[in-house]
């Protein structure tokens, strides 16, 4: 069947003015607070001899990027339209606001999954360490995660891009998610809907049971460590499991349950998209002792 869709119009959060205007004031404050403070993790570790060489500061670093590009993906646009009056985006743009969402959705899964491998190693494996995770390692695995994220999104777009549009172009959310596009199909989308499940739904799940196993691995093993060894380990791995349990847990209630729509998909959605990439640098630097002394001789540097 034909597409003849060249425009989708995104419904929002809301269709009341008074709620829009408050939603730009909201939005725009947390996109500029997630932007700035990712883009500070990632040039504190960039600048400072002792978390520059460290492998979890590495794949933090990274983990800094992914939420900032994952953020940069909705929130803009969700400003934009909260002051006009027509919320319209092209065909080409939804296909690319989807294949950024799951390219860098999927990233910072895996980026959290290497994160707790590193734990694993530097905790149950100490005297291997610096053999086991060394930089070409580091380097491997990161490698390896983007081509996983990039087959990921690929995934998702062949599956839109096979979808006909032949209809109604209206889509009941603020950003061009492939559940939502699914609605608006012309042919029967139940078959398709399982894939989908089955794609993001899998990715959500193995990884957060990966990720939990791990965790719950790392912190019995602690019990043979010393006082101070056992504080440290601990922090640093709630630390991680705080970031896991608040990404996960909403995205596996949007992608790993059967094909239905709820009212609160679009609050939960809000909370992945933008609350997560704004939570992660405040978890990171509030709790994570090294790094507010990093960005305080970084600051240190830039007043004087």
């Amino acid at each position: 069947m034909k597409n003849n869709v060249t425009e989708f119009i995104l419904l929002g959060l809301t269709q009341d003015p008074v709620k829009k205007k408050i939603i730009f004031v909201i939005f725009l404050v947390f996109y500029t607070a997630t932007a700035i403070g990712n883009l500070l993790i990632i040039l504190t570790i960039k600048t400072s001899p002792t978390l520059g060489g460290s492998p979890m500061y590495f794949f933090l670093s990274y983990l800094s990027f992914a939420d900032f590009c994952f953020s940069s993906n909705t929130a803009p646009k969700l400003i934009v339209d909260s002051l006009s009056r027509k919320q319209t985006i092209s065909f080409g743009e939804c296909m690319t606001q989807l294949v950024g969402a799951h390219f860098f959705g999927c990233m910072e899964v895996l980026i959290l999954v290497l994160m707790a491998y590193d734990r694993y190693v530097a905790i149950c494996k100490p005297l291997y360490y610096t053999v086991i995770m060394n930089q070409k390692m580091c380097g491997n695995l990161m490698l390896w995660a983007l081509m996983g994220s990039f087959l990921h999104s690929f995934s998702q777009i062949f599956i839109a891009l096979s979808l006909p549009f032949c209809g109604p172009n209206v889509i009941d959310h603020y950003w061009c998610d492939l559940q939502p596009l699914l609605k608006l199909a012309c042919t029967d989308a139940y078959s398709v809907k399982l894939l989908v499940l089955f794609n993001s739904g899998v990715v959500c799940m193995v990884s957060f049971a990966i990720l939990m196993s791990s965790y719950m691995l790392i912190l019995y093993s602690l019990r043979n460590h010393s006082a101070e060894g056992k504080r440290k380990a601990f922090s640093t791995c709630t630390t991680h499991i705080i970031v896991v349990i608040i990404f996960f847990v909403p995205c596996i209630f949007m992608y790993a349950r059967p094909p239905i729509n709820f009212p609160v998909d679009k609050l939960v959605s809000v909370f992945y998209t933008i609350g997560t990439p704004l939570l992660n640098p405040l978890i990171y630097t509030l709790r994570n002792a090294e790094v507010k002394i990093a960005m305080k001789k970084l600051w240190s540097k830039k007043a004087g």
